[in-house]
């Protein structure tokens, strides 16, 4: 018996659904990706805290990528058993994520301070590798800072221990020996910026995060919708 209307317009929004999910699961393994590198790149970490939020991008997003397999073809061959399959899996995430959210609270001291440590130790070790040279010159002409907590930690460091110059980066406006002139380089410390820049986006990753959050409810919605129809012995066009 053919369904008319109501259940077949489900069928297709589940359908344009998961693929959209599909989409965001890709977005969400390129995105962690990118911020491990960029971790690894500008800061030396010294505690697996630190790469622990990529890695759970990472995690998530092949959840996902997964997840909306059931989800299409549980909708397009009209199979009870993957709809439930992937609203079961979906609903899982969503309580996961609610659980995330919570302990990222929670414990969002102890990560601000793994942070810390480890932009500190960049900071000590600018004279000693490459990598900590590079990330932290990247970091302070991203955030217009210097040093970690200010200017001054540059002083018990070498090359610039016991003197008032500091690396190139720190200069509002940077040419080369820039450092040496202390009218022209920024006072206030990479964390300060960075936690400043946080602070100012915060309200797009929470808009983000009720986006997506949105979209798994609407899932779930519509997949008990399908499961409805299908177990009534609908044949969903």
């Amino acid at each position: 018996m053919a369904v008319e209307g109501g259940m077949k317009c489900v069928k297709y929004l589940l359908f344009v659904f998961n693929l959209i999910f599909w989409i965001c699961g890709i977005a969400l393994i390129g995105l962690g990706i990118y911020v491990q590198i960029y971790l690894n790149k500008t800061l030396t970490i010294n505690s697996a805290s630190a790469s622990g939020p990529p890695i759970v991008l990472i995690v998530v997003g092949v959840i996902i990528f997964f997840i909306s397999f059931f989800g299409c073809c549980g909708a397009a061959k009209e199979n009870y058993c993957m709809v439930t399959t992937f609203a079961v899996l979906l609903g899982l995430i969503f309580l996961v994520e609610i659980a995330a959210a919570i302990a990222g609270y929670v414990f969002r001291n102890k990560v601000e301070d793994v942070f810390k440590d480890s932009l500190n130790d960049s900071v000590s070790k600018y004279n000693i590798t490459p990598e900590a040279r590079d990330g932290i010159d990247d970091i302070q002409k991203t955030f217009h800072c210097c040093g970690a907590n200010s200017s001054s930690d540059w002083t018990n460091y070498p090359p610039f221990k016991g003197s008032t110059t500091v690396p190139d980066t720190c200069c509002k406006v940077i040419v080369t020996g820039c450092g040496k002139n202390s009218t022209n380089i920024y006072t206030n410390g990479c964390i300060q910026g960075i936690d400043a820049w946080v602070k100012t986006n915060v309200g797009i990753i929470a808009g983000v995060a009720l986006g997506i959050a949105f979209f798994e409810i609407l899932g779930i919605v519509f997949s008990c919708c399908l499961m409805k129809g299908i177990r009534s012995g609908y044949e969903v066009m």
